[in-house]
């Protein structure tokens, strides 16, 4: 195993730096009170190339692989953004790019270029009230006509959809009982976020707060044929693909959240004096909580990093991604909580940019996937436990 980091690696970590020094813990603040969606950042990130990582050279990309992804995320995290900022990744190059350069006809695949400009933005319709985590048991059916097909259910929790061009719907397209198995019966499209029949409405949250949540509603929306993802039908392993490449950038945003978090409590535990005239950073009251969120994200970037080098590899990575998902929002949490408590007071205020990071962060051990779904997993694919849900 090499653990060194390449010259193109280091170009890429740098540049990534770079640009989330740009938009740092004051612009984060900002349009964190004003729920302001964060297209400037987001078109300079798409200026540096950093969209375009993982995006193979033949539809214009860098070629690369989801481990550089994952190290230019957690590094524009770290700088300023913490968890939030890696939703811009999932949306786009994850749900638009990744999903199109593996399952896209020669046709989608034109959307590609407009990923990597900033010009085509993305979210992704699979969560649903009567679903949540059991994403086989979703509702919303595409049925068959002449052009195509009619869309028809609701979806909830759906990452900037206001700001989205194209929509990545996961739907039924055969009913449970008309199917052997039950990852059958589920097709991909991908549609126009303004098309007709489409409506959505604003979810009040209490962090991630730069990026909105919506409820999305589906009354009889047209679908064509060439807007099918895939293949009909079997589109839930495909599925599947996208889903562990997203729990790879929810990572690499906890593990950016946990370097910020332990960064801004160290240098604040180093100035702070109260007892006897020497900085509060001295009793081990406060370094050992630090040093622990500390251990824990070195050890889920390294779980990140072999999941993302398995899936870079062509081998299966479920299992690794999990984990490291797991163990990252521990970390962020571990490490946010406890920067808070080492500001005391202050922590608490968003002079000092802790309490924002703790309210985003806490979103990622529900999501994209529970912690609890995680262990249910590990205990069924990795110990052979029978299953327990």
């Amino acid at each position: 195993m090499q653990f060194e980091r390449s010259d193109e690696q280091n170009m890429i970590v740098e540049t990534a730096r770079r640009v989330g020094e740009k938009f740092g813990l004051d612009y984060w603040r900002e349009i964190d009170a004003s729920k302001t969606y964060p297209t400037e950042l987001w078109q300079e990130i798409c200026n540096a190339g950093i969209c375009s990582i993982a995006i193979p050279e033949a539809d214009g990309g860098a070629g690369l692989g989801m481990l550089e992804m994952a190290m230019a995320v957690e590094t524009l995290c770290a700088a300023g953004g913490g968890s939030t900022l890696s939703q811009l990744f999932m949306v786009n190059p994850i749900f638009g790019g990744v999903t199109l350069s593996k399952y896209g006809s020669a046709q989608q695949k034109r959307l590609l270029s407009g990923i990597m400009d900033g010009s085509v933005t993305f979210c992704m319709a699979l969560t649903e009230p009567d679903a949540g985590s059991n994403s086989l048991s979703i509702s919303t059916f595409a049925s068959s006509c002449a052009s195509g097909w009619k869309l028809n259910g609701r979806k909830i929790w759906i990452t900037s959809v206001p700001q989205s061009t194209k929509i990545l719907v996961v739907a039924r397209t055969k009913r449970p009982d008309e199917v052997e198995r039950k990852t059958d019966g589920i097709s991909l499209f991908m549609i126009d976020s303004d098309r007709k029949g489409i409506e959505h409405a604003p979810i009040d949250k209490a962090g991630t707060r730069a990026l909105p949540s919506s409820t999305i509603f589906f009354d009889d929306v047209e679908i064509r044929s060439d807007e099918l993802i895939g293949t009909l039908d079997k589109g839930w392993h495909q599925l599947l693909d996208t889903l562990n490449t997203e729990r790879m950038v929810t990572t690499a945003g906890l593990l950016g959240t946990a370097d910020l978090a332990v960064r801004l409590a160290v240098d604040y535990a180093k100035e702070r004096k109260v007892f006897r005239g020497v900085p509060i950073g001295s009793y081990q009251a406060l370094q050992f909580p630090l040093a622990e969120a500390h251990i824990q994200a070195q050890c889920a970037r390294l779980m990140n990093y072999k999941a993302a080098s398995l899936h870079d590899r062509g081998l299966a990575c479920g299992s690794e991604a999990n984990q490291a998902k797991w163990l990252a929002g521990h970390a962020a949490g571990q490490a946010t909580d406890r920067a808070l408590q080492t500001l005391g007071g202050m922590g608490y205020s968003k002079e000092y940019h802790i309490e924002r990071l703790w309210r985003d962060a806490r979103l990622f051990r529900l999501a994209p996937v529970s912690e609890e779904m995680v262990l249910n997993f590990v205990a069924q694919h990795d110990l052979g436990l029978p299953r327990s849900y």
